[in-house]
């Protein structure tokens, strides 16, 4: 006879880890060239003057300077207009 119960299989054990995204930089901050403002997952936010886009939708200062915030209309290729929220750095 067994002295050990039958373990079954674990199945829903896997779990990641979260990927931290978000606004790194607040309106107002001072930042240098290259560094994050905004990690996101898809273009929720776009970049203006003095930023620029990596492969992953991150937001990344061009240059030093003091980050701004701004909402803009931006058209979708069906020709719908959308608010945006515009990153800047001046």
């Amino acid at each position: 006879m067994s002295k050990v119960k039958a373990g079954g299989s674990a199945r829903n054990t896997r779990d990641s880890v979260g990927q931290r995204l978000g606004v790194k930089c607040f309106g107002g901050q001072k930042v240098n060239a290259g560094q994050v403002l905004v990690r996101q997952t898809g273009a929720t936010k776009i970049a203006g003057n003095g930023t620029y886009v990596s492969k992953n939708y991150t937001i990344h200062a061009a240059k030093a300077g003091t980050v701004s915030f701004k909402k803009v209309k931006k058209t979708r290729f069906t020709g719908k207009t959308q608010r945006r929220t515009q990153v800047c750095v001046d």
